[in-house]
C-alpha cells in the first residue's frame, strides 16, 4: 500500500469532545445510584473489573501496553481511555484492539463529527429524543504526521460509508512506527481532523467548555454551551 507524505504538524488547541459521563470518579454518574459510601465502593469495584482502561494500564490488552499509556500528568485517564476503549468495530484509523486520539483542528469540526456519529447511533436504536453533554478537551500537537490532505490515491480512506481501506492503511502505518494521520474531515466540509497513534504526543491537555447536544423527534442536534449553575453569560 502507498504511504502518504509526512509533514511536521504544529497545531495548538485541537478539540476532542468527550461525553461528560466519563468524568473522574468524584463527578461520576455512578454516585447517583449509590445509597452510601460502602455501596458506592462496591459499585466502583464492579466497574473496575470490566474497565478496559484499567486493563490496559495493567498490561492486559492485546493492542497497547502500560509502557505507552500515560500516568501522573493532567487528564491521563482521559487520554488512556481513548486508546484502550476502542469501538468493537474500530473507527476510521484504528481497529478494535487499539484506539486513537481523534481531534478536530476547529471546535466546529469536532462538533460536526460527534453530531453525525451520535445521530447514527440514535437512529439505529430508534431513540428520537436525547440530550447529552460533552466536555471539550484541548490539546497541542507538535510532531511529524502522515498527511492525507491533498495526497493522491487515498480517496477510499475517506469513504463516508466504509472504514475498510482507512483501517488497513492505519494498521500498516502503525506497524511502521507512524505517529498518526492528519486528514480532511469527512463530516465537516473544509474541516481538518487528526488521529494520533501515540498517547505521549497528546500534550498540554486541558478541559474547556461543556456543550449540550439535543435531539428532538429524530432531528438535530441543537448545540448549546452548557453554562455553570448560578452564572450567566458565556464562558
Amino acid at each position: 500500500m502507498a504511504t502518504p507524505p509526512v509533514r511536521h504538524i504544529d497545531q495548538p488547541d485541537t478539540h476532542r469532545l468527550v461525553p461528560s459521563k466519563y468524568l473522574p470518579r468524584g463527578d461520576s454518574v455512578l454516585t447517583l445510584i449509590a445509597d452510601d459510601d460502602e455501596h458506592l465502593a462496591a459499585i466502583f469495584e464492579l466497574d473496575d473489573a470490566t474497565n478496559e482502561r484499567l486493563a490496559g494500564e495493567r498490561g492486559l490488552l492485546p493492542g497497547i501496553g502500560p509502557d505507552e499509556l500515560l500516568s501522573r500528568v493532567p487528564h491521563a485517564r482521559v487520554v488512556n481511555a481513548a486508546f484502550t476503549h476502542a469501538h468493537p468495530l474500530g473507527s476510521r484509523f484504528n481497529g478494535p484492539d487499539r484506539g486513537a486520539w481523534y481531534a478536530g483542528f476547529a471546535l466546529e469540526t469536532s462538533q460536526a463529527e460527534v453530531a453525525f456519529h451520535k445521530s447514527v447511533e440514535l437512529a439505529e436504536i430508534g431513540w428520537p429524543d436525547e440530550s447529552v453533554t460533552y466536555d471539550d478537551y484541548l490539546a497541542d500537537f507538535r510532531a511529524d504526521f502522515h498527511d492525507l490532505r491533498g495526497a493522491r490515491g487515498f480517496k477510499a480512506c475517506l469513504d463516508p460509508a466504509s472504514y475498510v481501506a482507512s483501517q488497513a492503511l492505519a494498521a500498516d502505518l502503525l506497524e511502521a512506527g507512524s505517529l498518526g494521520l492528519v486528514y480532511p474531515s469527512v463530516r465537516h466540509e473544509g474541516g481538518t481532523c487528526l488521529a494520533c497513534f501515540r498517547p505521549a504526543l497528546v500534550t498540554n491537555l486541558r478541559r474547556g467548555a461543556t456543550w449540550r447536544f439535543t435531539w428532538r423527534g429524530g432531528k438535530g442536534p441543537q448545540i448549546e454551551e452548557e453554562r455553570p449553575r448560578g452564572r450567566s453569560g458565556r464562558r
